[in-house]
């Protein structure tokens, strides 16, 4: 019996599973309380998930910040083979996903599935100009600029229903990204036309300037989009109970503008850091509860995960540390690094994955995977053999998920990271070669020296990912024959295309 037959018929009744994928934006990997202890947060809904599924333990974003990590994981593509080389869009930049390129989104919808998004989609989107024109701009285009030629009555000419969705209701970019405003489908629910001066305050945490909808609140935007999932899986399963149905549920928490709603507040020690990650497990539990309460979570596959690291912040304070600091919550766990970084804090993620009948409840995993995996392993799943031209770089994990422990061999040989700035690294087994000096993140400040390269450090970094998880001893210099393996490796996935 092959791997896609075998979980089909384990699903109740047989036939493909829901799915229902939840990213969270900016939670690190101790931010859940089942993986650290030192967690200053109880998060019992996301705990129950891993304890009625598997938790992976080596898992990556494909790269350290939210746009190429998104990227990869709805294309299986490697987002340096993109036009993003480095760094993120913005709210007003062109679609970032080439057209007719392959994501989950459409793969599944090929094979019968109804699709929604619904959160943060920070890949670019096809605003019109004035003229009717679509706004062909670079990446950076200059917000004040794009607010004088933008006509925000015109429909999209690139959202995610152009992706594969069937049906989407996103904000455009990260909450501290203008232009701040909801769109469903390929329409503006109200057009930005107020302007905001942006914020910094312990209240509301940090946005910047620009375009914003009358009304518009960054604190109602988790429980909105929550509430919208809940309704999506209710009508789904009133509606059209046999056909499956495939939710991608990207949210914006704990990202900054950090600002949990009044009925978290106080219910972490970790301040309103903590208290954001606290509402992103209601939001959790709200969805599993809706699963549950149509009968249909016992033939869902639901993922959850994160697009980076965390920046370790604390409202306007995010590259000092100062959650770890003020309430000795560390929210990458023990990991070196924060959020655009190249060592694991930057990139290695939560990553559980709950499937009665398949995945064995409260099981954990060190496979080393990758979230551009999901295009691979979903379609393995629903028994496709994908194109050359699609998923480039994703690999099929459902013989990790069904055997329930680590393969002989590791599915995937080699993961490529990625930073902030574009610096890069290759892990091969436990091994990891970071090719250039320092963290290759966001400008670390003057009392972060841990992120400095020092004079005398050596051109590379090399680290044992198995003896030193926290990346302490740099082992470039002693491994010649490594290095020189690893870096030919690198180039040759780099310039063939694909891993």
């Amino acid at each position: 019996m092959s791997l896609p037959q075998q979980a089909a018929e384990a699903q109740p009744g047989g036939g493909k599973p829901n799915i229902v994928v939840i990213l969270a934006d900016d939670m690190g990997y101790g931010d859940i309380s089942c993986q650290s202890i030192d967690n200053k947060i109880h998060t019992p809904q996301m705990d129950r998930l891993a304890a009625e599924g598997m938790r992976f333990t080596d898992a990556h974003a494909s790269s350290a910040v939210c746009t190429p990590s998104r990227y990869s994981l709805l294309t299986g593509r490697y987002n340096w083979r993109s036009r993003l080389k480095r760094q993120v869009v913005s709210g007003f930049d062109a679609p970032l996903i080439e057209p007719h390129r392959m994501t989950v989104a459409s793969l599944l919808k090929k094979h019968g599935y109804t699709t929604a998004c619904l959160g943060k989609w920070h890949l670019g989107l096809g605003w019109r100009t004035r003229d009717g024109q679509v706004a062909p701009w670079p990446d950076g285009k200059d917000i004040a600029e794009a607010v004088k030629v933008v006509d925000y009555s015109q429909p999209l000419a690139g959202s995610p229903n152009d992706y594969g969705f069937d049906y989407s209701y996103v904000f455009p970019a990260a909450l501290d990204m203008a232009p701040y405003c909801l769109i469903e489908n390929d329409r503006l629910v109200a057009a930005p036309t107020e302007y905001t001066k942006g914020g910094n305050t312990p209240v509301t945490g940090f946005w910047r300037p620009g375009p914003i909808a009358p009304g518009f609140k960054h604190v109602e935007v988790l429980p909105d989009i929550t509430h919208r999932a809940v309704q999506y899986i209710d009508d789904h399963a009133r509606k059209s109970a046999e056909t499956p149905f495939f939710l991608y549920f990207p949210i914006n928490a704990p990202h900054r503008p950090i600002a949990p709603a009044d009925f978290v507040k106080g219910n972490s020690q970790a301040g309103d850091y903590g208290d954001f990650i606290v509402e992103i497990d209601w939001s959790v539990g709200k969805v599993m509860e809706a699963l549950e309460r149509n009968g249909i979570a016992d033939r869902t596959l639901v993922v959850l995960t994160s697009d980076n690291g965390s920046p370790g912040c604390c409202n306007q304070d995010d590259r000092n540390y100062a959650v770890q600091r003020l309430y000795q919550h560390y929210p990458n766990g023990h990991l070196r690094g924060i959020k655009a970084d190249i060592w694991d804090g930057g990139h290695r993620e939560p990553f559980i994955v709950r499937w009665p009948g398949n995945v064995a409840p409260g099981t954990t995993n060190a496979e080393t995977i990758c979230l551009a995996d999901l295009l691979a392993t979903l379609a393995a799943i629903v028994g496709e053999t994908l194109p050359a031209d699609a998923g480039e770089d994703s690999f099929n994990i459902l013989p990790s998920l069904l055997m329930g422990s680590r393969a002989s061999r590791g599915l995937r040989q080699t993961t490529i990271h990625h930073s902030f700035e574009g610096m890069y690294a290759i892990r091969s087994g436990p091994w990891k070669l970071v090719l250039g000096q320092g963290g290759g993140g966001f400008d670390p400040s003057p009392d972060t020296p841990f992120f400095r390269a020092k004079p005398d450090d050596p051109e590379g970094q090399l680290y044992n990912m198995e003896l030193d998880v926290e990346e302490k001893e740099n082992v470039y210099d002693q491994h010649p024959d490594i290095v020189r393996d690893l870096t030919l490796h690198f180039q040759e996935i780099k310039l063939q295309g694909h891993s």
